[in-house]
C-alpha cells in the first residue's frame, strides 16, 4: 500500500466510494507534562476516534490515514482488527466495508517539533509548555484517525483531557466538565481545518454583534491569545479593532452570516506560517505580536493576514475546493479580500499600494521560475500540494481577481460570490462552479477569460512604443505586449496608460490617462493621439493588470533623473517595481538600481515601499552586481544608508527603517557605529535601541567577528525568551568560523534534535554574503545530503534545508555544473525535491546573467 503521500487519483476514488456522517475525536495531552518516554522514543499522547461513515458499494475495501508510533487497537463494525495487520504506519487497510460503519481507532500519537500536527512548545522563559495544531494540508493525521482529503467533509465533536492548570480551544465553543473539554460540534467541515490549541495561555475577550435588516441579531464571541511571556506586548485591542471592522466589511459584502459560531485567534510559537484558517479558531505566527518598535508597514501587514484569514471563513472554509488543484479557489480570494477589505474597512488606504509593491514581486518571482504553472494547477499528490503554496496561487491569482472585478464589475463580482456562498454552503467545488455563477451575475463568458488567466502560466511584459508628429505631439501610443518563450501565450489586459511630465515645480505629474484593452502583440490606444508629448509613459497605470512593464528609453531617461519627483504613490511604487523587475531581468545594472535606491529612496514616503526597497537593494548586492563591484556597492550602501539614518526625523519610522537596513547591508566600517549604539557610547537622535533592534546589530557584529559566544550569551542572558533564543541562535550560526559552520550544518542536516524554529534561525544565520570563502566547501555536501535529508525528514523541514542551504552565494558555472550534476543523477527523486532544486538553479541562473549585464556596464 502507497505511503504518506496521498495522490489524487486515490483521493478521487476514495471519494467516490465513501461519505463521512461524523467524527468523535478524544485526545489525553496531559502527557505533554512531565518526562517523556524515556529511551529516545518520541513524546506521545492517546487519540481515541470514531468515524461513522457509509460505503456506496458494501463489500469493497478503503483506507483511513494515520502517522502514528503506534496503535493500540482498531474496531470496525464491532469487529476487533489487528494493528499489525491493518496499520502500515500511515493507512489502516479497511476490507469488506458495509453500507454504513463505524471505526474506531485507538493510538498514540507523537507530539511535533515540526510544527506539523500537534506542536509543543516549552517556553524557555518560565518552562510553561504550549500546544497547537497545524494541519494544512494533510497533518491532521499525525493526531487523529480521518479521512484526509478536504472534500470529505463531515461534523466533528471534539474532547480533550489536559492538566489541570490549561485551558483548552478548539473549533467550537467549549466547556470544561468532570475534567475533560467539551466542544460543541462543528458544521461540516474539512480535515486539514480542525483544532486544538491548549496550554497556560493569555486569553483576551471581547464580542462582535450585527443587526440584520430582517430584525436577525448576530452576536459573535471574540477571543484573542497568547503565551503569557508574550502578554506585556500584546495589543489585542488592535486585533479586535480590525477583527470588528473586517466582520463588518465581509457581512456587508457577502450576505452570507459567519457561520461557525465564535471567533478565537491564537498567536502561538515556533509556526511555520503565517496563519491558518481553522473556522471559530485561527491560529497566527506569533511574530505578529511585536516586542519591539515596528513601522505602520507591520500593523498594515497584520490586518491583511487578520483579514486575509477571515475572508477564508467563506472562501476556504464554508465552500472549499475538492482537491488541492483548486487551491487558488481559497487562497487567491483571500488574498485579494485582504487587501480589499484593508482599504475598505481598516486605517489602511493605501494597502493596494502594499500589494502592488510588494505581494506582485512574490508572484512576478514564482511565475519566472521553471516550476511555474497555471493558477488552476495540476496537483498529483500532497507532496505537489505543500510546494504550490507559492506566489502563484495567492498573489497572481489575486491579481488576477482584482482584474476580474474590473472587467466583471465589482458588484457583478459580489454578486456571484454571494450566490457561490449560498449554493455550494457547506461543500466542495471546482473552477466550473466559481465561473458559472460569475458567468450569471455579469453576463459574459468566462470560458476565454479562464483559458487565458487561470489554465496558462507566464507572466506578460508590457512596452509602450511613442511615435511623436512635426510638432512634437503623440502621433501614436502603442502597448507592444511580449511573452517568455518558455510560456508564448499572449493575454487580453484591460489597462490604463498615463502620460506624465515634470512642471514648473519640477514634479512629475500625470496629464492624460486611458484605459485600454490590450491583445495580441501591439495595440494601438487611440485616445491619447494628439496629446503632448509626455516625459513619462506608464502601461499599467492604477496597477489594474499583471503584467511586467517597460519603459520605452524617454521614460527610463526620466526615472533616472526624477523618480523622486513623482507625486502619486502609487505610480511611484509600479516604477519602483518596474526597475526591479528589468534588474532582476538583466535588462538593467544592478548597481544603477542600488544607485537609484540611494538617490531617491530618502525621499519614499511609503514605508512599506521603503522597506522594500531596502530589501530589493540588499538583494542586488548579494546577488546581481558584478563580483568585482560588491566591495564598492557595499560601501556606498553603507554610506548612503548611514546617511540616511542621521537625516530622518528623530523617532520616524524611516529612521527605524533606515537602522535596520544599515546593519544588514554594511561593510567593516559601520561595525563601529553598530557596537557604539549596543553599548551607548553613540547615539542617533530619536533612535531607541529596544531589544529587537539590538539583535538586528549583533547579527552582523557577530558574522564579522566582533562578538563572539560570550557576548551573545550575555545578550540571552538579558532577553531570556524564546524569541531571544531564536535570534541567539541565528547569531551563533553567523560567526565566521569553520567550527561554527561545521557545528550549524550538523545541528541541521544531521540530527534531528533542533525544533522548526530553531532550524529556520540556524540556517537564516549560516549563509552570510560576507563569507562566501569560508562556506564554498558546502556545495558538494549538499548536493551529497538533499536525498537522504528529503527522505528522512518531515516536509517541512525538507523544504527548509533544501531551500535554505542551496549554494546561491557560490555564484559561479561551477556551481550551476554541480546543480545539473545532482537533477541528471536524480531524475528519480521525488517530484517535490527536483522542483525545489530547478528552483534554487533557476535563481543563480538568474543572478549570473544579472552580474553579466552589471559588468557590461562598467565597460559600456
Amino acid at each position: 500500500m502507497p505511503g504518506e503521500n496521498l495522490s489524487r487519483d486515490e483521493a478521487r476514488e476514495r471519494a467516490a466510494l465513501l461519505a463521512v456522517d461524523g467524527y468523535e475525536v478524544s485526545l489525553d495531552v496531559r502527557s505533554a507534562l512531565g518526562e517523556g518516554d524515556g529511551d529516545g522514543a518520541p513524546r506521545t499522547f492517546r487519540s481515541v476516534t470514531t468515524i461513522r461513515f457509509r460505503c456506496a458499494e458494501p463489500g469493497a475495501s478503503s483506507f483511513a490515514d494515520l502517522i502514528a508510533p503506534s496503535v493500540t487497537s482498531v474496531s470496525l463494525n464491532g469487529r476487533d482488527l489487528d494493528p499489525s495487520e491493518v496499520f502500515d504506519g500511515s493507512r489502516i487497510a479497511l476490507e469488506d466495508l458495509a453500507a454504513e460503519n463505524e471505526l474506531v481507532v485507538d493510538a498514540r500519537c507523537a507530539y511535533s517539533r515540526t510544527g506539523e500536527g500537534l506542536h509543543r512548545f516549552v517556553d524557555p522563559e518560565d518552562g510553561e509548555v504550549y500546544l497547537y495544531t497545524q494541519y494544512e494540508p494533510a497533518d491532521s493525521r499525525r493526531v487523529f484517525a480521518n479521512f484526509e482529503q478536504p472534500d470529505l467533509k463531515a461534523p466533528f465533536r471534539f474532547e480533550v483531557r489536559a492538566p489541570e492548570q490549561w485551558t483548552v480551544w478548539s473549533n467550537g465553543a467549549g466547556e470544561l466538565t468532570d475534567g475533560v473539554w467539551r466542544f460543541a460540534e462543528t458544521k461540516p467541515i474539512s480535515t486539514y481545518i480542525t483544532c486544538v490549541v491548549a496550554g497556560p495561555y493569555h486569553y483576551v475577550t471581547d464580542s462582535y454583534t450585527r443587526e440584520f435588516p430582517d430584525g436577525g441579531r448576530l452576536e459573535i464571541p471574540l477571543g484573542a491569545m497568547c503565551r503569557k511571556g508574550l502578554a506585556p506586548h500584546f495589543d489585542a485591542d488592535d486585533v479586535f479593532l480590525i477583527t470588528k471592522q473586517g466582520l463588518d466589511f465581509f457581512h456587508d459584502h457577502f450576505d452570507y452570516p459567519y457561520p461557525f459560531g465564535k471567533y478565537d485567534q491564537a498567536f502561538v510559537p515556533e509556526y511555520n506560517l503565517g496563519a491558518m484558517e481553522n473556522p471559530g479558531l485561527v491560529t497566527f505566527r506569533e511574530e505578529y505580536i511585536f516586542r519591539g518598535k515596528v513601522t505602520r508597514a507591520s500593523y498594515e501587514g497584520r490586518a491583511n493576514t487578520i483579514l486575509h484569514e477571515m475572508a477564508h471563513m467563506w472562501f476556504g472554509d464554508l465552500v472549499t475546493m475538492e482537491w488541492w488543484d483548486d487551491l487558488w479557489l481559497k487562497e487567491s480570494f483571500a488574498d485579494f479580500m485582504g487587501a480589499f477589505a484593508n482599504v475598505g474597512a481598516t486605517r489602511f488606504k493605501d494597502a493596494w499600494i502594499t500589494f502592488a509593491n510588494r505581494r506582485k514581486a512574490w508572484a512576478y518571482r514564482a511565475d519566472q521560475l521553471p516550476s511555474t504553472h497555471p493558477i488552476t494547477a495540476d496537483i498529483r499528490d500532497l507532496e505537489d500540494a505543500k510546494l504550490n503554496f507559492d506566489g502563484i496561487t495567492y498573489a497572481k491569482g489575486a491579481s488576477v481577481l482584482k482584474q476580474l472585478a474590473a472587467y466583471v464589475g465589482q458588484d457583478a463580482f459580489l454578486e456571484g460570490a454571494r450566490r457561490y456562498f449560498k449554493r455550494h454552503a457547506y461543500g466542495n467545488t471546482r473552477l466550473g462552479d466559481l465561473l458559472a455563477v460569475l458567468e450569471e451575475t455579469s453576463g459574459r463568458d468566462m470560458g476565454a477569460w479562464a483559458r487565458s488567466w487561470l489554465q496558462t502560466a507566464g507572466v506578460n511584459a508590457l512596452t509602450p512604443q511613442v511615435l511623436l508628429d512635426a510638432e512634437g505631439r503623440i502621433d501614436e501610443l502603442a502597448v507592444l505586449q511580449e511573452a517568455a518563450e518558455s510560456h508564448p501565450e499572449l493575454r487580453p489586459h484591460r489597462v490604463a496608460v498615463g502620460l506624465y511630465r515634470r512642471g514648473a515645480d519640477g514634479t512629475l505629474q500625470r496629464y492624460a490617462r486611458a484605459e485600454a484593452d490590450v491583445d495580441g502583440p501591439r495595440t494601438v490606444v487611440a485616445e491619447l493621439a494628439g496629446a503632448e508629448a509626455p516625459d513619462l509613459v506608464l502601461v499599467n497605470d492604477d496597477d489594474l493588470t499583471y503584467c511586467k512593464t517597460r519603459f520605452d528609453e524617454t521614460s527610463l531617461a526620466t526615472l533616472r533623473q526624477a523618480l523622486g519627483e513623482l507625486t502619486d504613490p502609487l505610480a511611484r511604487a509600479l516604477c519602483w517595481s518596474a526597475l526591479w523587475n528589468m534588474t532582476r531581468d538583466a535588462l538593467l545594472p544592478a548597481r544603477e538600481f542600488i544607485g537609484l535606491v540611494l538617490r531617491f529612496g530618502g525621499r519614499e514616503s511609503d514605508i512599506g515601499v521603503l522597506q522594500m526597497l531596502h530589501a530589493w537593494a540588499d538583494s542586488a548586492l548579494t546577488h546581481y552586481v558584478a563580483p568585482e563591484w560588491r566591495e564598492r556597492g557595499a560601501r556606498l550602501l553603507t554610506e548612503g544608508a548611514s546617511e540616511q539614518l542621521y537625516a530622518a526625523g528623530p523617532g520616524s519610522e524611516q529612521q527605524l527603517a533606515w537602522a535596520r537596513f544599515f546593519a544588514r547591508v554594511t561593510d567593516e566600517r559601520g561595525l563601529e557605529l553598530l557596537s557604539g549604539l549596543l553599548d551607548g557610547k553613540a547615539t542617533v537622535e530619536g533612535l531607541v535601541v529596544d531589544q529587537e533592534l539590538r539583535w538586528a546589530f549583533l547579527e552582523p557584529l557577530a558574522a564579522h567577528g566582533v562578538v563572539g559566544e560570550s557576548e551573545l550569551a550575555d545578550e540571552l542572558a538579558r532577553d531570556d525568551t524564546a524569541s531571544g533564543k531564536r535570534h541567539q541562535v541565528r547569531c551563533l550560526a553567523a560567526r565566521p568560523s569553520e567550527a561554527v559552520k561545521a557545528q550549524a550544518w550538523a545541528q541541521v542536516v544531521e540530527s534531528d534534535a533542533l525544533s522548526n524554529a530553531l532550524v529556520e534561525a540556524t540556517i537564516g544565520g549560516f549563509a552570510q554574503a560576507s563569507q562566501r570563502e569560508l562556506l564554498a566547501p558546502y556545495t558538494e555536501k549538499y548536493f551529497a545530503a538533499i536525498d537522504r535529508v528529503w527522505r528522512e525528514r518531515s516536509i517541512q523541514i525538507g523544504m527548509d534545508v533544501v531551500r535554505g542551504l542551496f549554494p546561491a552565494l557560490q555564484q559561479s558555472r561551477a556551481t550551476l555544473d554541480a546543480t545539473d550534476a545532482w537533477l541528471a543523477a536524480h531524475e528519480d527523486a521525488a517530484p517535490a525535491l527536483r522542483r525545489l532544486v530547478l528552483e534554487s538553479r533557476d535563481d543563480l541562473a538568474r543572478a549570473l546573467r544579472a552580474q553579466e549585464c552589471d559588468a557590461a556596464a562598467s565597460t559600456g
